[in-house]
């Protein structure tokens, strides 16, 4: 997979009609606004029967002991042992996922829709993928699984959250809380790291970019919300949809503009 994108300049008239209109701002609120409605619904459209979940969630540990990334037992107690860092990282775990991701679609969004379109459909398409694994097998997280601490739920009395998935107390029953195969927070934090690889001028904020993401992976797994297996078929998903945007027709789908001819975007990999 590519990270790392060139563009042809392209002459000032141009790249104006490339900018976004007011309108179009409207629209992409209203879509983002529709396709989390939709995320959430479906979430709870899921089973909530804990039994073949924890038996997919065995099915995850064996194929990890057998890969020797069974990991969660080491960073959960990581976590549990040390108090500011169980708190830290259940701050990280309930803001961080729609904060960041939404800042980095807003930063997109100023820089056009060359930018914004293709990292806003990939971004559509892993989240449609972790949906359908979310409704066609449900999944317990280690901290319903047994023989893991719930972070969060140690930590509540420090913040907003409870242990229903990071959602704010007396709301756990709003969201799935087997909705862990494939992990969103890893996938959407990898999709954070490559936009900002691919766009960001600074080495600074593309190393961030990757900071991001590794610290995300491992609260989500020490945290007890996620299995390893979990953030790795997170990051799969989100590279699905980088691949599958990579080929998509110029113009069609979701309101994108037709690629202007006057430029290229060419990728060495």
């Amino acid at each position: 997979m590519t990270l790392e994108m060139q563009e042809t300049p392209v002459p000032v008239a141009v790249a104006a009609r490339r900018r976004f209109h007011w309108r179009h701002g409207i629209a992409e609120l209203a879509l983002i606004g529709f396709l989390y409605v939709a995320y959430s619904a479906s979430r709870l459209l899921a089973s909530n029967d804990l039994a073949p979940a924890r038996e997919r969630a065995a099915k995850l540990l064996d194929v990890e002991q057998v890969l020797g990334i069974a990991w969660e037992n080491a960073l959960n107690q990581w976590f549990v042992l040390d108090h500011a860092l169980a708190v830290f990282g259940s701050y990280w775990y309930a803001t961080t996922h729609y904060i960041v991701t939404a800042g980095v679609l807003v930063w997109l969004f100023g820089q056009g829709p060359r930018r914004y379109l293709p990292a806003r459909r990939a971004l559509v398409i892993a989240t449609v993928l972790g949906l359908a694994a979310y409704l066609t097998m449900p999944t317990a997280p280690p901290r319903l699984f047994g023989g893991y601490v719930d972070v969060l739920q140690l930590t509540s009395g420090d913040g907003w959250w409870s242990g229903d998935a990071s959602a704010p107390k007396g709301l756990g029953d709003l969201t799935n809380q087997l909705a862990a195969f494939p992990s969103l927070h890893a996938g959407w934090a990898l999709w954070v790291a490559v936009v900002l690889q691919r766009y960001g001028r600074w080495r600074g904020l593309r190393i961030a970019g990757w900071a991001y993401a590794a610290t995300t992976s491992l609260v989500i797994i020490g945290t007890a919300n996620h299995w390893v297996l979990d953030a790795v078929t997170g990051w799969v998903v989100v590279l699905i949809g980088f691949v599958v945007v990579r080929w998509w027709p110029a113009g069609q789908a979701l309101g994108g503009p037709a690629r202007d001819p006057s430029s290229s975007t060419s990728a060495a990999g």
